[in-house]
């Protein structure tokens, strides 16, 4: 992140179902006007069901300076890249009345829809659910570590963002998953839980936020703090590299499941990705919401979607037209407005759209499976009549 706090709770660091996907070229946004009658089930959406969510937006974007990027390349953008560029839309979306008549004239009447792929791809994430102990047990072995005092994210004098830490008078890379592993941090007094799995703080890791169930039954939210600073490795290329599963077979349960049945060999594999997340607690955001996503807003299941910043604004709705797995394991077709709150370390190019699923079981299940061609469209806010 570079407009919002970078150690954003919700951030979206990787999709595992996506993780074989080859990463997308170089392709140069193009934006084609289309209108509301070419959105398949624009009628049969619910518009004044999401004016709270887009509302929740203006609050945050309306207290950013008027020329705050938003993302997104501005000479490739119509409108609303900028945060000024919002102050139309967001004033008139405090009068807009209840009804979805009103709206929907609301949306029509402020927003420009701009089809951005019709082939885009739609993957899915989630904030798991995961047992934890507030103290060590031999059940409970995986420590859950808070961000380190020794850590540093800093320029270096090119004036490029470095992570790192100081040893012996010069400023080295910071502590590897190996390394961490294998005991760097033990002793410090970093842990905020104990999980049962190295498997589970892994995913808890991809995922960049989830809720801790307690041994006393409690319920904590954690979520991202800061990053090791290396590079993102997903195990799922890893494993398509090395033949040991096709890429079209790459999902949330093939690869927990690959780890499941092979244990000598499940270290050495998430060792492969030697990025490494901590956590903090998060106590401020209710458990009936998501966790707060890039923009500090709670996500929302559905309608909440992570996507490359370096191509479109945060906060931007986006029509999507794809398919969602279905509980009995075919898929149903799904056409809906979303808005753009995360983003994602592997959520790159033009057409990519990670869609928060919300939490729990059925959640995972969604998200697990979820990787769907499919048409994006983007709302751009109209520029202020004043």
């Amino acid at each position: 992140m570079k407009i919002f706090t970078r150690l954003s709770f919700g951030l979206s660091l990787a999709l595992l179902s996506s993780c074989a996907e080859p990463q997308q070229d170089d392709q140069r946004l193009s934006l084609t006007p289309v209108t509301y009658a070419m959105l398949d089930g624009w009628q049969a959406e619910t518009p004044e069901a999401l004016l709270p969510l887009l509302r929740g937006e203006c609050q945050r974007i309306m207290r950013l300076p008027a020329e705050t990027r938003l993302g997104g390349d501005a000479s490739l953008i119509p409108n609303g890249s900028k945060a000024g560029e919002w102050r139309g839309a967001c004033t008139a979306a405090q009068s807009v009345g209840a009804t979805p008549e009103a709206a929907r004239a609301y949306f029509e009447t402020w927003f420009a829809p701009y089809l951005v792929s019709n082939d885009g791809l739609t993957t899915g994430y989630y904030e798991p659910q995961i047992y934890a102990s507030a103290v060590r047990t031999p059940e409970f072995q995986t420590p859950l570590y808070g961000q380190p005092a020794d850590l540093i994210h800093t320029k270096d004098t090119a004036g490029n963002w470095v992570t790192g830490r100081w040893e012996g008078g010069q400023f080295v890379p910071y502590y590897t998953r190996a390394e961490i592993d294998r005991g760097a941090l033990d002793g410090r007094g970093l842990e905020i839980a104990w999980l049962r799995s190295p498997e589970d703080l892994f995913f808890l890791q991809i995922q960049g936020a989830g809720r801790l169930v307690m041994t006393d039954g409690s319920v904590r939210r954690v979520g991202f703090a800061a990053k090791n600073g290396a590079a993102y490795v997903p195990i799922g290329r890893v494993l398509v590299h090395d033949n040991e599963m096709a890429a079209q077979d790459v999902s949330l349960s093939s690869l927990r499941n690959w780890l499941a049945a092979h244990p000598d060999r499940a270290q050495t594999l998430m060792e492969q990705n030697p990025n490494y997340v901590f956590f903090r607690r998060v106590d401020t955001v209710p458990l009936d919401r998501g966790a707060p996503g890039s923009m500090g807003i709670p996500l929302t299941p559905g309608r909440s979607v992570a996507i490359d910043r370096d191509v479109l604004p945060l906060g931007v709705p986006l029509w999507l037209d794809t398919k969602v797995p279905l509980a009995n394991g075919g898929e149903g077709h799904w056409t809906h407005l979303t808005f753009a709150q995360d983003v994602g370390s592997d959520i790159k190019g033009v057409g990519r759209a990670d869609l928060f699923t919300g939490w729990g079981a059925p959640a995972e299940q969604v998200a697990g499976r979820l990787r769907s061609r499919g048409r994006m469209v983007v709302l751009l806010p109209h520029p202020s009549s004043e």
